[in-house]
């Protein structure tokens, strides 16, 4: 998973912790001190993803499409990293010596049907944990929200 899904989701939180936006990205990217043009990139994908809502204007910037309870770990990860898979068969059991003494191969790959089932059990993780979850544990200390929102105003 890139650096871009954790930016994503710090960017998500300190929005909410600031009251929901507008805050401009390069403001966002100096309070971590991140590359803003990364930063903007991930941006958009949220933003495409209707997570985050672009708003122009001098004091625009973004701000949350939703409440955080609607934002899924599963959603921030599928904004950044697409729906892609994350293990690619290629089928080596059919390759090299092993593949040529064996007989062909029917039904599904056992390793690819494993991968298959923890990727599933993943998604599930993801999908059952809301950002407005981890807000709870971030923001358990008054320091946090006190140093976010000095650090965005």
């Amino acid at each position: 998973m890139s650096k871009g899904v954790e930016w994503a989701l710090h960017t998500l939180l300190n929005l909410d912790v600031v009251g929901g936006g507008p805050v401009g990205s390069a403001q966002l990217a100096e309070a971590h001190g991140l590359s803003p043009s990364y930063l903007n990139k991930q941006l958009q994908l949220l933003a495409r993803a209707e997570l985050v809502v672009s708003v122009p204007g001098p004091r625009g910037g973004f701000r949350l499409a939703k409440p955080l309870e609607a934002i899924t770990l599963l959603d921030v990860v599928e904004a950044i990293e697409g729906g892609t898979e994350l293990f690619h068969c290629t089928e080596i059991r059919c390759g090299g010596k092993i593949g040529e003494l064996s007989p062909p191969p029917t039904g599904r790959c056992a390793v690819n049907a494993a991968m298959r089932r923890a990727e599933e059990a993943w998604h599930q993780a993801l999908a059952a944990q809301s950002l407005a979850g981890i807000r709870t544990e971030l923001t358990a200390s008054p320091l946090v929200r006190q140093v976010v929102r000095s650090a965005l105003n």
